[in-house]
């Protein structure tokens, strides 16, 4: 259906004392069907942030009928906006301003501010908050804390954890992970029973082993474990069960994708680009792992090749997959993970993609004309990339500092933005180079994206990747991240 016909339709339901547009989901006041949200900051003189809507449909930042100039998100008024957190099936979105330590809950349906998450600490290098809008969780790099946000009581924990800079959540808003960078540790936050609150209250002394920190100290309501345990035990001092297996060994971990069925959460090793030794993808149950008060079951693996060896007999072995090209980003696609990373190349990193089959945890084999690792646009080793999944079969990697490598300084064809096709295996390098790719946004349906790169907004067909006009939707300011917020699904998200 195209847009007019849809706004048709909308206009007569709307007569019939309804407004509803597809999936139950509400008609907004600027009557868009299709609309991607820009972060802009610095949009003038007097502000530091907007937030700017475009119909994606038309590409345009007025109304197709020309009766309304523009259209925005009222009441924002962060500083520097950041990232998107976008959630479609919500009708929310959560922005996160790094120029006032601001995460503004955004309505879809209003087009409006719905109230900010209070209780970061200080600026956070990244955050999120679960779909349900309950818990946030946030790392700060500058404060050194975790920060987990309990929105049901209104309660704020910050976890002391020096060098913290990547926090992941799960669909299911029951676990998080917590990176630090430059180390071999991951962490996860566990809301305490009263029976551990009462044997944790003694302070550091009667923590168990694998406790980073407990908050408040003199009665503590949240811990923050290493995954990693130093003892073997299976109880605390006070006999609070706390450990499952033995040690684990990481390589650099930067970031944790979980499965469609929340079940296993995939830890990438950064490996090598991140300072470490060899990049790969180590498999946690993430039951261990709930966060919420006495919801926890299972076991965690161990880190040796068999149960018989394994210090608790009842943990399964440790999985990990080898990865041959870095891995600091990734997302799943049905049963194939497919994982970025930096290799180094002739002196300087170099951008690759591979993918990895998740049925037998194993990458797959490349061939001649359908290599794996796929070279792709080079980035900053370890940086932050972006995601997404689109029509036509299409993946698209965003990359920063792309000037920075392999290809810009061999004289080869290069840019900060890769489409590779999933059902070919090919990849079509977008060109030319238009600055750093910070935002992706997949408008389903309309076989085309959204980008930022380089402060401003641009749009490319999925089909061939050609580039399309986009005189009507460049912004005054510098366009940091954008989001389609009609798409379909939450997997509708830049993955960060």
């Amino acid at each position: 259906m195209s847009a007019a016909a849809a706004l048709v339709v909308a206009a007569a339901i709307a007569g019939c004392g309804t407004t509803t547009y597809f999936a139950g989901r509400v008609l907004p006041p600027s009557g868009l069907t299709n609309r991607v949200l820009i972060a802009i900051q610095n949009p003038s003189s007097f502000t530091k942030g907007a937030l700017q809507i475009v119909d994606a449909f038309y590409d345009v930042r007025f109304s197709y009928d020309d009766k309304k100039g523009s259209f925005s998100i009222s009441g924002y008024s962060g500083a520097l906006p950041s990232t998107i957190q976008n959630m479609p099936e919500e009708q929310v979105g959560a922005v996160y301003g790094s120029g006032d330590n601001t995460f503004t809950l955004i309505n879809y349906a209003k087009e409006t501010t719905s109230g900010q998450v209070s209780g970061l600490n200080g600026s956070s290098s990244s955050v999120f908050i679960s779909r349900n809008m309950s818990y946030a969780f946030a790392a700060s790099q500058a404060s050194h804390v975790l920060t987990v946000v309990n929105r049901l009581t209104g309660g704020s924990y910050p976890l002391s954890l020096p060098g913290v800079y990547r926090v992941s959540v799960n669909t299911g808003g029951s676990v998080a992970l917590a990176f630090v960078q430059n180390s071999n540790y991951a962490y996860y936050p566990r809301q305490l029973t009263g029976a551990q609150t009462q044997a944790y209250s003694g302070g550091p002394s009667t923590w168990p082993k694998n406790a980073q920190d407990c908050e408040p100290q003199n009665n503590p309501a949240w811990c923050l474990f290493q995954v990693q345990s130093p003892d073997n035990a299976a109880t605390d001092a006070a006999g609070v069960p706390y450990y499952w297996g033995a040690p684990l060994v990481f390589d650099r971990p930067v970031k944790a994708i979980f499965s469609a069925d929340g079940s296993t959460a995939y830890v990438l090793n950064c490996g090598a680009e991140c300072g470490g030794s060899n990049a790969s993808v180590s498999l946690l149950p993430t039951a261990p792992l709930n966060f919420l008060s006495g919801q926890q079951s299972g076991l965690l693996p161990c880190n040796l090749a068999s149960v018989a060896s394994c210090p608790n007999p009842n943990a399964a072995p440790y999985k990990s997959i080898s990865v041959p090209a870095g891995a600091s980003n990734a997302l799943i696609d049905s049963s194939t993970m497919y994982v970025v990373g930096q290799q180094y190349v002739g002196g300087y990193w170099g951008g690759y993609l591979t993918a990895i089959n998740l049925s037998t945890n194993s990458v797959v084999p490349g061939t001649s004309t359908s290599p794996n690792p796929v070279s792709i646009s080079d980035g900053a080793p370890g940086a932050v990339s972006r995601m997404i999944l689109a029509d036509d079969n299409t993946l698209w990697i965003g990359m920063t500092k792309c000037t920075n490598g392999y290809r810009a300084n061999n004289s080869l064809p290069y840019g900060c933005l890769t489409m590779f096709n999933t059902s070919t295996n090919t990849v079509t390098l977008l060109e030319p180079y238009s600055g750093d790719a910070t935002g992706i946004a997949g408008v389903t349906g309309q076989h085309k994206i959204y980008t930022a790169e380089g402060g401003q907004v641009y749009i490319y067909t999925t089909t061939d990747g050609t580039a399309k006009d986009n005189q009507y939707v460049t912004v005054t300011g510098t366009a940091y991240d954008v989001a389609y917020m009609d798409g379909l699904t939450d997997g509708n998200n830049t993955v960060y």
